[in-house]
């Protein structure tokens, strides 16, 4: 008899409601698939598809059938969500064994264990190894001959060989979302979501993934597999869009390869076989795609825009060669420049980031990018703050530094916060405020906040919006766009004319923007006298 498995997908959005508004856990997916070829059935709990608190869903579910094992896994800001479904399920009564995945176990194998305590950890892909140790605890064989696991064995922590990586991505089974409630997120899909999503009135998107790892070795990025750039094949990867498009009538494709023009010759096979695909299924796909300033060029603008391509993501990071440099991003910023010039002219969508705070960064570094988003950006990159993800050179500078004085405090509890710590080696933590201050000044300046023309509502959160593009002045209508509060609402936008992106804001948010240093001042003040009595 196959053993009883329930796959539990975390909740990725901080309410007890149910909530559609998230991008499809593409690992689970695959988990989902890999033990369906091997002969499991396992059952599915979409937490984001259920009302109420995860410990009372997880009861219920529990409650209706036994299991032996519970799989889950996260990004590396899931520590929260992760524990209490840990929590949860160690407090049923029928007493399943726990086994953890994803980035959360993988970047910090030992610390995590310890603390999240489940009874079984994989480290690194687990396609291969979660039939392994499956298949090992059910012949109670030798867990140590299992690669890539962290257990306890006798109240100690085990950690087993690294595992080694898939090399053939095709032998893959494409992941297997049907029990996960795909179609009812599709089906509930709104046009504010995803950029991509702003340009149709009932979106239909799909998550792809068409490569792992990566050739580069930024300073800033989480780095777990190695710097093994892998591929599918383009067949597989329209193979399984095919599939997509049939199951699911999708109309929005997005491609999550860190690096999907490496390759241009495989960037333009995959165009032409895109868009023999539309003609064959007579399926018209908008889709958005990550690529490398490094090669592009107008021939390959002409050539992605022709084949469907709306949104492109960048890794801008800096116009600072220095700090460039430091990164160890193997860009220039003539290569941005040149990239940004060419968006505007294709009317391509610009999903990017200039981020601050890297460790060589000083006043003059910073400004160099600042004064250049000002000049020739038109608010349409983002300027954030560099994070120490676990697993990157900054997050052990920070570390080493004593930035992070508890790994443990800052995963769970400041990681992904918006608390931006000074981590340079030359900029005093007064200079680093002055900056901070710079930039937030600068993005409510050159940043284009829009009040609509008009709101109808239509039904419960679903609303009809007239907007006038600040760029192109076009007056558009989106249809099916979700409002969760009709006096503070903020949401970015892409037009669907010129595709330069801007906020829609309620009147009272627009003030909060126009008058946010008084504001502030009162937050404080407000805050200091709570705090005081």
């Amino acid at each position: 008899m196959k053993m009883r498995l329930l796959l539990i997908v975390p909740r990725y959005n901080n309410t007890n409601k149910i909530d559609y508004n998230y991008t499809f856990p593409l690992g689970l997916g695959y988990i989902s698939a890999v033990l369906k070829k091997e002969g499991h059935n396992p059952d599915i709990l979409n937490l984001n598809h259920h009302d109420g608190t995860i410990k009372n869903i997880i009861k219920n579910f529990l409650d209706k059938k036994r299991y032996d094992f519970i799989l889950t896994g996260h990004s590396g800001i899931g520590y929260n969500v992760v524990k209490e479904i840990i929590d949860s399920v160690r407090s049923h009564v029928s007493k399943p064994k726990i086994i953890l995945g994803g980035a959360i176990i993988t970047s910090e194998p030992t610390l995590m264990f310890n603390s999240l305590k489940p009874d079984f950890g994989i480290i690194g892909e687990g396609e291969v190894t979660i039939i392994e140790l499956l298949k090992c605890l059910e012949k109670k064989g030798n867990l140590e001959k299992v690669d890539g696991i962290i257990f306890f064995e006798e109240n100690k922590v085990c950690s087993t060989n690294k595992r080694t990586l898939i090399t053939n991505l095709d032998s893959i089974p494409f992941p297997n979302f049907e029990n996960f409630g795909i179609k009812e997120q599709i089906n509930n899909m709104h046009t504010n979501e995803h950029f991509v999503n702003n340009l149709l009135d009932n979106p239909k998107s799909y998550s792809i993934l068409g490569s792992r790892g990566c050739p580069f070795n930024c300073t800033f990025c989480y780095h777990v597999l190695g710097d093994k750039h892998r591929i599918r094949s383009i067949k597989n990867i329209i193979e399984e869009i095919k599939m997509a498009i049939k199951n699911y009538k999708i109309n929005c494709l997005l491609l999550y390869d860190d690096l999907f023009s490496i390759n241009k010759k495989r960037l333009y096979e995959f165009c032409r076989e895109i868009k023999k695909l539309q003609r064959e299924t007579k399926q018209k796909l908008k889709w958005s795609c990550q690529l490398s300033v490094i090669n592009a060029d107008r021939e390959m603008f002409k050539t992605i825009k022709e084949a469907g391509c709306e949104i492109v993501s960048w890794g801008f990071e800096s116009m600072s060669s220095t700090i460039l440099k430091s990164m160890k991003k193997p860009i220039t910023p003539q290569q941005i420049d040149k990239v940004i010039n060419l968006s505007f002219e294709f009317k391509m969508g610009i999903q990017a980031n200039f981020i601050f705070g890297d460790i060589a960064e000083t006043r003059e570094t910073a400004y160099e990018t600042l004064d250049y988003w000002k000049k020739k950006c038109k608010g349409q990159v983002s300027l954030y703050f560099i994070q120490p993800y676990p697993k990157s050179s900054i997050y052990e500078h920070c570390i080493e530094k004593r930035i992070i004085k508890n790994k443990l405090d800052f995963i769970a509890n400041k990681m992904y916060s918006g608390i931006w710590e000074n981590m340079t080696n030359s900029m005093t933590d007064k200079e680093f405020e002055i900056v901070k201050h710079e930039i937030f000044k600068a993005q409510r300046k050159y940043r284009k906040y829009i009040i609509p023309l008009s709101v109808k509502k239509i039904k419960e959160n679903n609303y009809e919006v007239k907007i006038k593009c600040p760029y192109c002045k076009k007056e558009i209508l989106y249809k099916n766009f979700c409002i969760k509060n009709r006096l503070l609402y903020s949401y970015f936008i892409m037009c669907r004319e010129c595709k330069m992106r801007y906020r829609m804001v309620s009147f009272l948010k627009k003030v909060e923007n126009n008058y946010y240093p008084i504001l502030s001042i009162f937050k404080k003040y407000y805050s200091k006298i709570r705090h005081n009595f």
